[in-house]
């Protein structure tokens, strides 16, 4: 087993606050991205009801930072390598997020497992190298239009979460947050309904809670991704295991994920 950083103490059971992660994906320039964080930083300075991150490129995560350090807002990034440093040309090492004022970053998202070829392991590996230096995974897990039609969802997600925290024990994991993103719901307008995202995320808690223990299963943060909006949002969170949501397009507006925001309470 390997040593962590130390991470965000243990929150008392079943108050779990709630989570609205934005990712802004390959939009924004550096211009654009400062433009979009101050407006955020206008709207949600001193909103303490639930956790705000936001993970711009790569390229803008510095700058963005500098204007939401003094908020309520924190910054995560979309992708890490699993090597701390390296011949590894045009990858991007976990020191290197800290260093940048990262707290979270997205890990094994679909777009990265669908483009990029990322498997289980793999993001097994960038998970570990995530806690080690302290920062917060955010692990997306989900299913295919295809294995949704065919009933395959739960095998599907149990096969990535077995892959995905395998070798992992509770020590590890603290500040480990699931983000359950329907393949079949990015970006297409489509999204679970909430009786189906609850479905998924209850057998994801209920997993946690078998191959780890109940009481941390309580305290693990499960996100919903997929075409979340100001509309769905509050239906989403009135399931007792949507904790939130990895906000894709909306979260590319002010007006749009401050709304998200403010109606996720």
């Amino acid at each position: 087993m390997f040593r962590v950083v130390p991470l965000l103490s243990k929150r008392k059971e079943y108050m779990r606050k709630p989570l609205i992660a934005g990712n802004w994906k390959m939009y924004k320039t550096i211009n654009e991205a400062i433009a979009l964080a101050n407006g955020l930083k206008r709207e949600l300075l001193d909103f303490d009801k639930a956790d705000i991150v936001i993970c711009p490129p790569f390229t803008c995560l510095s700058e963005v930072y500098e204007v939401i350090m003094e908020s309520e807002i924190k910054l995560g990034a979309q992708n890490l390598c699993w090597e701390k440093e390296g011949a590894y040309t045009g990858e991007i090492s976990p020191l290197m997020l800290k260093d940048s004022g990262c707290e979270f970053v997205i890990i094994g998202h679909s777009e990265r497992r669908k483009y990029f070829l990322e498997s289980n392991e793999l993001i097994n590996k960038k998970i570990k190298a995530a806690l080690v230096v302290g920062l917060s995974p955010i692990c997306c897990v989900g299913e295919t239009l295809e294995e949704r039609e065919a009933g395959k969802t739960i095998e599907i997600i149990k096969n990535q979460l077995e892959g995905c925290l395998k070798g992992f024990a509770i020590e590890d994991m603290l500040g480990m947050v699931v983000a359950y993103e329907p393949v079949w719901a990015i970006g297409t307008g489509k999204n679970a309904t909430a009786l189906q995202a609850q479905e998924v995320h209850k057998f994801i808690r209920n997993w946690l809670a078998e191959n780890f223990s109940s009481g941390f299963a309580d305290n693990v943060r499960i996100l919903y991704g997929g075409s979340v909006k100001p509309a769905n949002i509050k239906d989403l969170m009135k399931e007792a295991d949507v904790d939130g949501a990895l906000v894709g397009g909306a979260s590319l507006e002010v007006s749009s994920f401050t709304q998200i925001v403010k109606n996720a309470i």
